[in-house]
């Protein structure tokens, strides 16, 4: 009982601050998604590794290739609520494993059903090799990839990836016609401006992956838009919590023995928590 209270005010913290940093959860309408659910109700999680939570303990047991945690954003705000959570992110994953089968995986979007009451989603930067573009920048900082040129995602990507994310919503929409839809998009890896030592790249490489981060959160903020779900934007919320600052809600490219993490530049459990406040908060 005294750990659930903790992290309830945990939670409720995180909302507090969340709203005030996104300036009351800008980019989200209408009342809060716990407003109309009751306890029991279902709730379905679909996206990437950005979703997972792979690296943050506890993992999902038993586990699977997906590195689910359960202590992701997720989770924790289906524990807040009473939610009877659905979890099928999976690290790796694209818009198209949503929609389609990924090896031994059914579609993420079979999850969703008539009865489901609220989906989250947080898709779109393995369609544009996001992490891939920041893990080369780090490595050719480091003199440790040959082919540093890699040109950015193509525009015909871009637009691939925006119409993905507007059939996903479109299928929620269709499956679970009483479901809210949120979009939850990428945490913040980088400053503003300027580079660090724990993203390990040069002010010029940290220079083009801010483009793509940017332009990642455009797309997926114009989509959720146009296929009236709605979008909470971690991205924003987490400006102050990149990789280089004092309280990072997300890892960096290097761990202690400066070597490259196992899961570098995915969140950690402190930006899980922010972002299920900000679920928690949103109004």
């Amino acid at each position: 009982m005294i750990e659930q209270t903790a992290k309830a005010r945990s939670l409720a913290l995180a909302a507090s601050v969340a709203c005030v940093a996104v300036s009351a959860c800008a980019g989200v309408t209408g009342v809060s998604p716990s407003a109309g659910l009751t306890p029991g109700a279902k709730y379905v999680a679909l996206g990437s590794s950005y979703a997972a939570g792979p690296g943050i303990e506890p993992q999902e047991m038993p586990a699977t290739r997906c590195t689910r945690s359960t202590a992701n954003y997720a989770h924790q705000f289906a524990q807040l609520r009473n939610l009877m959570l659905v979890d099928v992110s999976c690290g790796g994953a694209r818009t198209k494993d949503l929609l389609e089968p990924w090896k031994e995986l059914p579609p993420q979007l079979d999850s969703v059903t008539p009865d489901t009451r609220l989906v989250t989603i947080t898709i779109g930067g393995n369609d544009v090799g996001y992490i891939g573009y920041l893990v080369r920048a780090s490595m050719c900082s480091a003199g440790g990839a040959t082919s540093c040129n890699q040109p950015p995602p193509t525009e015909a990507a871009w637009e691939a990836l925006a119409q993905s994310i507007r059939r996903v919503a479109a299928e929620v929409k269709q499956r679970a016609p009483n479901a809210r839809v949120i979009f939850v998009n990428y945490v913040s890896v980088l400053p503003a401006t300027g580079s660090c030592a724990a993203v390990g790249m040069t002010p010029a490489l940290a220079e083009g992956n801010r483009a793509i981060a940017r332009r990642l959160a455009e797309v997926t903020a114009t989509a959720a838009r146009d296929s009236g779900a709605e979008l909470l934007d971690a991205a924003t919320l987490s400006q102050a919590h990149d990789a280089c600052s004092a309280t990072p809600w997300i890892g960096g490219y290097a761990g202690p023995d400066g070597k490259m993490s196992r899961v570098p530049f995915h969140p950690n459990k402190d930006g899980m928590t922010a972002i299920a406040g900000a679920l928690a908060g949103m109004k």
